[in-house]
């Protein structure tokens, strides 16, 4: 079987905080995204995105763990769940995926990884950590479109409200991507696994008031 070649180019899957801009670019130049608790040291190519583009993804968003950014559950991708997830693409090189990715996972950039073992076989699992595993969700303009998320599938992890300054977060990109009304943010953030029942679709959409 031939082995993929590394790409130069990347679309990164954003599904969460990172589709606001204003959040992801203290991922790639550095410092402290509003409302956040944490610098980032930022990736060693510090050119922003080449591209943005809204896109969905096959599976759900559920709330789990507790963010040390935010508070609160953290979103992680689950390919298993129903329905589709709206999400941000990010065109950017593979160096600076794997340094956001490296930042996901509270190590410091700088490590390389091979991306051709996820481009042949869909996912793969660099550690137990929240965010350490990659998976490969097809292309886009011959880029392959690539996130991360837990290992741990939904079933097997037990759901966290999140707080309210990362549903803020998380529903001003969504906004700015998907071009949503606050009240259609507010239903689709407040029904997910962790949210359901803890928030209503007006409460979150309240947080988004003037996004």
């Amino acid at each position: 079987m031939t082995t993929p070649p590394t790409p130069g180019l990347v679309w990164y899957a954003s599904y969460g905080a990172n589709m606001s801009a204003d959040r992801f670019a203290c991922y790639v130049a550095g410092g402290v995204p509003p409302g956040g608790k944490r610098a980032n040291p930022g990736c060693r190519d510090r050119t922003p995105p080449r591209e943005r583009r809204a896109l969905w993804l096959a599976g759900g968003v559920h709330f789990a763990f507790t963010s040390r950014m935010w508070g609160g559950g953290l979103a992680l991708y689950d390919p298993a769940l129903p329905g589709a997830t709206p999400a941000c693409a990010y065109l950017v090189t593979a160096e600076q995926f794997t340094d956001i990715a490296a930042q996901e996972m509270y190590k410091a950039p700088g490590a390389d990884h091979d991306l051709a073992e996820v481009l042949r076989t869909g996912r793969i699992v660099l550690g137990a950590g929240r965010y350490e595993t990659l998976l490969h969700r097809g292309d886009l303009d011959g880029h392959p479109i690539l996130t991360f998320t837990s290992h741990a599938p939904s079933t097997e992890v037990q759901a966290t409200s999140p707080s309210a300054r990362y549903l803020g977060t998380i529903g001003s990109g969504l906004r700015a991507t998907h071009g949503w009304s606050a009240q259609r943010t507010g239903a689709y953030l407040a029904s997910r696994p962790g949210t359901s029942g803890t928030w209503t679709g007006e409460e979150v959409a309240a947080l988004l008031a003037g996004s």
